[in-house]
């Protein structure tokens, strides 16, 4: 083997570094074989088993699910019944930014990407940390800070269970936040019912009343624009992984290049992008080349004891935008925006705002089995800020906890530190 790097990286995947929108569950022409849904499991297992990156920091005994779940397989007969198997394993990791490529219509929605609101525990109380602006959630009144009591009519406590891993060690405080944030999520199919606490009196929440919006989540744009005052404002539409990004946002800075401050709003990015993409963007902030995250193979070190690690700069791009810059950020900031953020806070070129963002792990590769042709994905990659933090636990400089004021303070506030006049958010 000529380079590790390249047989981990370059045989049966393509590299990304979002993750993936699962695909419709189709039918399978031609039914596999016991044997082959044998082959396609132990290719699963025994990739994420040499390459997934974060096992040091779950509870989670892979020896056992392989038990667990090989001892499953001769009850698989069709494509639905393996997928849901391969779900179940792959939830084993209570990982948010590992995922399948496709889905069932009973299949849970992903985190975050598909999701409206995000809880937290407090102790033993499931509590509502944010919910995302213009969905059911919001919509139906949900507010932070309120606690939940049910989910579907089913105590939190009991509607978490179906997602906590069997071959957890212990169950720690991670994987109980993903469970509560799986039930949330509900599936593609069924309307979600949340039961919270106000004033102290029980109440119930419909986010998807007016229908599963969650199912079609778009934008026919890929940003948005506009001057508040002397400020300008550029939103993000979820777009990172569209290359023509580079070309509209070129154009939109170049509108706003009369501005005393701009604001960048990353809120609204729960499904990554690429490395292409966000170096453009931040080029367009820089003067001379820098570096914005440093990356840690660690199969190889799990192989060979020997470490790998490189930090990835980015190079000056186009005229400088050289006003203030604030970069928004929140719980629906997923994977590369999250890189963004690091990157443009240690190139000391923006002040960030908000709260903590999706703290989805490391970067991911695609792998593809050899009989199903399912893809999952997995972090392969850690990835740090420049100073050796983990991405996944940077916390924005100004902290500006969620509130139930229906108007959005977060971009209050970042007016407020550019100056701004004459313009309303």
């Amino acid at each position: 083997m000529s380079d590790l790097l390249y047989s981990l990286r370059y045989r049966f995947l393509v590299l990304v570094l979002l993750a993936w929108a699962p695909l419709p569950l189709v039918g399978q022409s031609v039914p596999l074989t016991p044997a082959q849904y044998q082959q396609d499991f132990e290719y699963f297992w025994t990739t994420v088993q040499d390459n997934y990156c974060y096992f040091d920091k779950k509870q989670t005994d892979w020896p056992r699910v392989r038990q667990l779940y090989a001892a499953e397989l001769p009850t698989v007969t069709t494509r639905a019944q393996f997928v849901r198997l391969l779900e179940n394993a792959l939830a084993e990791l209570y990982d948010s930014h590992a995922s399948l490529s496709t889905n069932r219509p009973d299949s849970r929605r992903l985190i975050p990407t598909a999701t409206d609101v995000w809880a937290q525990f407090v102790g033993s109380t499931a509590v509502v940390f944010d919910v995302r602006r213009g969905y059911g959630a919001a919509r139906a009144g949900l507010q932070p800070g309120m606690e939940l009591v049910a989910i579907n009519d089913v105590p939190v406590a009991q509607a978490l269970q179906p997602f906590l891993g069997r071959s957890l060690k212990t169950v720690d405080a991670a994987a109980r936040e993903v469970a509560l944030n799986l039930a949330l999520a509900g599936d593609h199919r069924t309307p979600r019912k949340f039961t919270a606490l106000v004033k102290g009196k029980p109440r119930h929440f419909y986010p998807d009343q007016d229908g599963l919006q969650l199912e079609h989540i778009g934008s026919s744009t890929l940003l948005e624009s506009r001057r508040l005052g002397t400020v300008g404002y550029i939103k993000l539409h979820n777009s990172l992984g569209d290359n023509r990004l580079i070309a509209a946002f070129d154009s939109t800075l170049t509108t706003l290049q009369g501005t005393t401050g701009l604001i960048l709003d990353l809120r609204e990015t729960p499904s990554g992008g690429n490395t292409t993409v966000a170096r453009a963007l931040m080029g367009r902030f820089i003067t001379q080349e820098q570096v914005y995250q440093r990356h840690e193979l660690t199969a190889e070190q799990r192989q060979f004891g020997v470490k790998r690690s490189w930090l990835e700069l980015v190079s000056p791009r186009g005229p400088v935008y050289s006003a203030p810059l604030v970069v928004l950020v929140g719980r629906w900031t997923g994977s590369m925006p999250e890189g963004i953020t690091i990157g443009l806070d240690a190139m000391k070129r923006a002040t960030t705002m908000g709260t903590e963002m999706a703290r989805l792990n490391g970067a991911i590769v695609s792998y593809r089995m050899p009989n199903s042709g399912i893809g999952f994905s997995i972090p392969t990659e850690r990835l740090f800020t420049p100073a050796g933090l983990p991405r996944e636990n940077f916390v924005p400089a100004e902290y500006i906890q969620p509130s139930a004021a229906p108007a959005d303070q977060v971009l209050e506030v970042a007016l407020q530190r550019l100056g701004g006049r004459g313009g309303k958010p």
